[in-house]
């Protein structure tokens, strides 16, 4: 069985976020030598988080690398089809969407902070949270990213 990061549509993917996250950030997520396939190997067994979504109307999340999928407690099946909102407390699924909607006309925004759910219910403060507009290279937004290297757990309450 192909792991599903090798999927030629996920390695695309991966270009088109590791591009926007240098053309925003003015910096490269990762080390960008090798092939595309190598580069996505790279992103997925980095030890920080980083995940994305699309554009739909409620953003379903389309990539996670290893770190994400350890901390959400998920499998990429699951995790790729959770919609992004849920990884958020409901209490500040509302601070968090108006965040993103500020990521959409600014391009991006640096140190945010913010409490996560895993799919078992455990609470997680993730800091210094950088989001990012994903595009393709005629500058069309494909979705959003993010990483962080930063994290909690909470108590339970």
């Amino acid at each position: 069985m192909q792991t599903d990061w090798t999927h030629p549509d996920i390695v695309q993917w991966c270009q088109y976020l590791l591009d926007s996250y240098a053309h925003w950030v003015k910096q490269e997520l990762i080390e960008r030598t090798g092939t595309p396939l190598e580069q996505a190997e790279r992103l997925f067994n980095s030890a920080f988080v980083v995940a994305s979504h699309g554009t739909e109307d409620d953003p379903i999340l389309n990539y996670g690398n290893r770190t994400a999928l350890n901390l959400w407690m998920m499998d990429w099946q699951q995790f790729t089809h959770t919609p992004s909102r849920l990884t958020a407390e409901p209490a500040k699924r509302e601070e968090r969407a108006r965040m993103l909607e500020q990521v959409k006309t600014q391009g991006y925004h640096a140190d945010y902070s913010g409490i996560r759910i895993s799919s078992t219910g455990k609470r997680f403060l993730a800091e210094r949270i950088l989001i990012w507009n994903i595009q393709k290279p005629d500058g069309t937004i494909v979705g959003q990213g993010a990483t962080f290297s930063t994290w909690k757990f909470l108590s339970q309450n």
